[in-house]
């Protein structure tokens, strides 16, 4: 397809913008159906390592200054280019135009001084590593130093939320290093306007200057094999699925080192107390329906399966008020999402015939659909569709759990304590109160690990 169709007309194919270090690029274009793009030049996309990067030298309080007044041209969007990036992507991404505009509003916060700091004290101990050697003492009175040196990044960004273009930025910039982020087809356009942004804010910056941001078809070996290479970069940064995760997996070997956002999915635990009262069960269903609408359950964070600690008529009765509160609108959902495809609604209604065992509330519209099930469906429940499952005790659930299990999210927040333990055990990576899945606190722990100390390279003068 080489042109969009809008309203029966021809519609010229979306143009997509390409930033190289630190400056757009205005060379040839390719033409990739949907969209166009600038061919690329792989040369340009390359910091030699006999010289540093630009920003290895500039102070950690100098950046933080940098990001945080890019976070304000971003919340007022002083040269409109958020409202540029919004306009081509309603046009090609899965997300309605309305959860597009919360998401894009809500870019600015990932910028905000409490959020930089906190990354880099929870998560380094400080700046001082940063800025230069902190002094160690080791065991028999020996002292040491170490660095958290800047490093060279490739970042294979996911674009199921925009989100993760701004917190991709403000971490490459962070660690002072070389940063070349590969846009997602399903997002071409919010990592570069952010790059612009900051172009904008500050131009010539040697920050600016640290990050480029292209496309290339996923997999492309002509490129991939070429710039995969230790020569050129410390570490892939991959997020996305598990094709995506086992393609960056084929290049790393000595001196190229893969830091994964694995693919996830996300549950939730109901305790017995939300059938305490009519109260508790609508705080209980509202907090679950928030957990699985985030990005209208494209998100990792959001929650699919639901274990519930009661009877079957429990468990009836939060799936009900559940599938009520599935179409309502969020900050960072719509009341209605994506129609559920034909093989899945196919799937649906054989469990729809097997009543009582199974019941099903919702329909095919997108507005949300809830199944209740003695066990957990074999299938992944998308595009809001949660499966609701029965069980004696919280305990009973932690079974189904593991290391694919990113959140979880427990009601009420009291009984977090007796779960968490085995739920690390299992392989999960949070344990949240109902309701809190969306976003990660700055500073705390990604996927299982501190995602600033991962992308140092940590050297030691002994």
């Amino acid at each position: 397809m080489s042109a969009t169709t809008l309203h029966g007309t021809e519609a010229a194919p979306v143009s997509v913008v390409h930033v190289i270090r630190g400056e757009i690029d205005e060379g040839p274009r390719r033409d990739l159906g949907r969209f166009t793009a600038p061919a690329l030049d792989l040369d340009r996309l390359v910091w030699p390592r006999t010289e540093p990067g630009p920003a290895f030298h500039v102070s950690v309080a100098e950046i933080v200054d940098l990001l945080v007044e890019t976070g304000e041209a971003l919340k007022a969007d002083r040269e409109g280019l958020l409202a540029e990036a919004l306009d081509r992507m309603v046009r090609v991404s899965p997300l309605p135009a309305e959860v597009l505009e919360r998401a894009y509003a809500a870019l600015w916060r990932s910028f905000q001084l409490p959020s930089l700091y906190a990354q880099i004290d929870h998560e380094l101990g400080g700046a001082d590593v940063l800025d230069g050697w902190r002094e160690v003492r080791l065991p028999g009175n020996r002292i040491a130093a170490t660095r958290a040196f800047p490093p060279r990044l490739v970042h294979i960004i996911a674009g199921n939320a925009p989100g993760v273009a701004a917190m991709s930025v403000v971490r490459g910039a962070l660690t002072k290093g070389v940063n070349l982020l590969k846009l997602p087809s399903n997002d071409l356009f919010t990592a570069t306007a952010i790059l612009r942004t900051m172009a904008a804010v500050a131009p010539g910056h040697p920050v600016v200057h640290s990050f480029s941001a292209v496309y290339w078809r996923g997999g492309d070996e002509t490129v991939e094999s070429v710039l995969f290479r230790p020569q050129f970069f410390d570490k892939l940064v991959a997020w996305g699925g598990e094709s995506t995760i086992r393609g960056a997996l084929r290049y790393v070997g000595p001196g190229l080192e893969l830091v994964s956002f694995d693919p996830k999915t996300s549950i939730s635990l109901i305790g017995r107390e939300a059938f305490d009262s009519p109260e508790s069960l609508a705080r209980a269903a509202d907090a679950g329906a928030a957990d699985a609408t985030f990005f209208n359950q494209q998100a990792c964070v959001a929650s699919r399966f639901q274990f519930v600690e009661g009877s079957w008529d429990d468990a009836d009765r939060y799936a009900e008020l559940l599938c009520e509160r599935l179409g309502v609108a969020r900050e960072f959902s719509s009341a209605e999402g994506p129609r559920v495809a034909g093989e899945l609604r196919e799937e649906i209604d054989v469990l729809r015939s097997l009543a009582p065992e199974y019941r099903v509330w919702g329909g095919y519209d997108g507005r949300g659909l809830v199944i209740r099930s003695p066990e957990p469906v074999d299938f992944h429940p998308d595009g809001k569709i949660v499966n609701v499952v029965p069980v004696t005790g919280l305990t009973d659930a932690v079974t189904h759990a593991g290391v694919a299990t990113q959140t979880v999210g427990v009601y009420p927040d009291t009984r977090k304590t007796e779960l968490r333990d085995a739920l690390a055990c299992a392989g999960v990576q949070r344990v949240v109160s109902l309701g809190g899945a969306g976003g990660m606190p700055p500073g705390l722990s990604h996927d299982g690990f501190y995602p600033l100390q991962r992308l140092m390279r940590w050297v030691n003068d002994e």
